[in-house]
């Protein structure tokens, strides 16, 4: 039973809060965060607070979760880097999660892991995220950080380590002050002929057809990078005109492309115009050799460009630069003109070299097994997009050069191609990204008209919503989705055939050589 117990200290009264614990084993005694019996001024204060603490007590015991508060103290000096390390090997999930859920545990125990879970309170939660955003963060990355925070505060509640979550956001406060202005950059979109652009300009990087290809199927069927990547040469069915997404190849920090099921589980099967599969798509698998992949013996549609795909062993260039204290650049110089380099950088570098057990890629570029995200990135999709290439020590940010004819112009190499070029690339888009074009896929779906349903079917994306459970996709649906696409392709061609008759890319002059055909006929 709840009582205050009256006692004195440098001849002031004060009083403890007691209360009946639910184990019976001893009296319970309101304490502070320290395990410090709270002193109470007055007897109804101490005895509202005894009340309180045994209620809650005994209705946490209902649902099987009290705990002694002698343990509860314990458990709330553990730091947040050993809970969130032994949070870390209870957890059953796929691998790409746990990459996920690694870089943004990077970052909070960076700045929270010293403290005990007691002591994170939500004012200091609210002031890391304004200094976050204030050090310029994406909105999107600051509220991924907050949302794996509150989730391994919640479970700290859970394991009895902490009484609530500190986390947890408060509502009905109204309207915040700059709350527009924390939104997520809107993601850039270009036009159909833009997106065409892109992918011409790619394969004319690359030297081959592969980019074109997969820009134009990307573009129509609104399909994530992993699942193009990951698209196997089986799921592209030609009599029903349809690409089946069963898989994705996710790619690890450690190189390794992780075989996996799709985002979500978003199986699904994506209906394509027929001008797309069986003019683009078939027709690239015809001309491309069938040849399983060494990391997952499977025969996809796309591969690599590069040095072939194996998943690196040991230190990497740029573990050794950091090592040392230098750039990648002078490692390379290191390795290819040792020369050029002081000879006190140079030891310095062959001993982080020995030490770290660094090993050079053998043999000459070749076919890769995959494009690499960051890479088709960097040198492939940003320079068609924007005409520039990508800063890499030592040379800065620069136009790509390119020779004036065949239109759009070819990409000129090698040294001295900045004199010998003849023109520069204009931007198709600035800030445009892959996911850019399946946001793109999504609005145009939108202007002509499509289903919300068919939509979200097509994207990968769940809806569960009452109107979304009352509607069904029907064929009659699909089938006006495709017309509607066909002809936006046409009239995409036909734009890019009043730029220039012909392309340097094979796969995209032989369909303007036949459209032309058709408009004269």
């Amino acid at each position: 039973m709840a009582y205050a117990d009256p006692r004195k200290a440098y001849g002031k009264t004060y009083f403890r809060a007691c209360y009946q614990r639910p184990d019976r084993k001893a009296q319970g005694v309101v304490v502070d965060a320290d395990g410090k019996a709270v002193r109470y001024p007055t007897k109804t204060t101490a005895l509202k607070a005894a009340q309180k603490a045994e209620a809650e007590a005994f209705e946490e015991a209902k649902k099987g979760r009290w705990t002694p508060p002698e343990i509860k103290i314990q458990a709330g000096q553990v730091t947040f880097a050993v809970f969130v390390d032994e949070w870390l090997t209870e957890q059953a999930l796929a691998e790409s999660t746990m990459q996920n859920y690694g870089h943004g545990i990077t970052h909070l125990k960076a700045v929270f892991g010293e403290y005990a879970l007691r002591d994170i309170t939500t004012a200091m939660i609210v002031r890391w995220e304004k200094e976050t955003r204030a050090a310029g963060a994406e909105a999107s990355t600051v509220r991924t950080r907050r949302s794996l925070l509150h989730l391994l505060l919640a479970d700290a509640v859970e394991a009895g380590h902490l009484d609530k979550n500190p986390a947890e956001r408060r509502r009905g406060r109204g309207r915040r002050h700059g709350r527009s202005r924390r939104r997520s950059r809107e993601k850039a979109i270009t036009s159909m002929l833009g997106a065409l652009l892109v992918a011409e300009r790619m394969s004319l990087l690359s030297g081959r057809d592969d980019e074109f290809v997969h820009g134009v199927m990307k573009t129509y069927s609104g399909m994530r990078w992993g699942e193009t990547v990951g698209l196997e040469r089986k799921f592209v069915r030609r009599e029903t005109r349809t690409i089946r997404v069963e898989w994705q190849l996710y790619e690890l920090d450690t190189g390794e492309l992780l075989r996996c099921p799709p985002k979500d589980d978003s199986y699904r099967d994506i209906n394509m115009p027929a001008c797309i599969l069986d003019d683009v798509i078939i027709p690239h698998m015809a001309r491309t050799p069938a040849q399983p992949c060494p990391c997952h013996d499977l025969a996809y549609v796309f591969s690599g460009r590069g040095t072939a795909g194996q998943v690196r062993q040991g230190a990497t260039l740029k573990q050794v630069a950091e090592a040392c204290g230098v750039s990648t650049g002078t490692v390379s110089n290191v390795l290819n003109r040792p020369q050029a380099v002081a000879e006190a950088t140079r030891v310095k570098v062959e001993l982080a070299i020995a030490e770290l057990g660094y090993q050079r890629p053998a043999g000459a570029a070749r076919e890769a097994a995959h494009w690499r995200r960051s890479g088709h990135s960097q040198w492939l999709f940003a320079p068609a997009a924007t005409g520039w290439y990508p800063k890499k020590a030592p040379a800065e940010a620069h136009p790509v050069p390119v020779a004036a004819e065949p239109w759009p112009g070819v990409p000129v190499r090698g040294r001295g191609a900045a004199a010998r070029a003849e023109a520069c690339w204009v931007p198709i888009k600035d800030k445009l990204t892959r996911h850019g074009l399946r946001h793109g896929h999504r609005t145009l779906l939108e202007e002509l008209g499509v289903p919300k349903v068919l939509i979200d079917d097509r994207m990968g994306h769940e809806d569960g919503s009452v109107s979304a459970i009352y509607t069904h996709i029907t064929d009659s649906m699909r089938a006006t989705m495709v017309d509607a696409l066909t002809e936006v392709w046409y009239r995409t061609l036909d734009e890019r055939l009043a730029l220039a008759p012909r392309s340097a890319v094979r796969a995209l002059d032989v369909l303007l050589q036949a459209r032309a055909m058709e408009l004269a006929a």
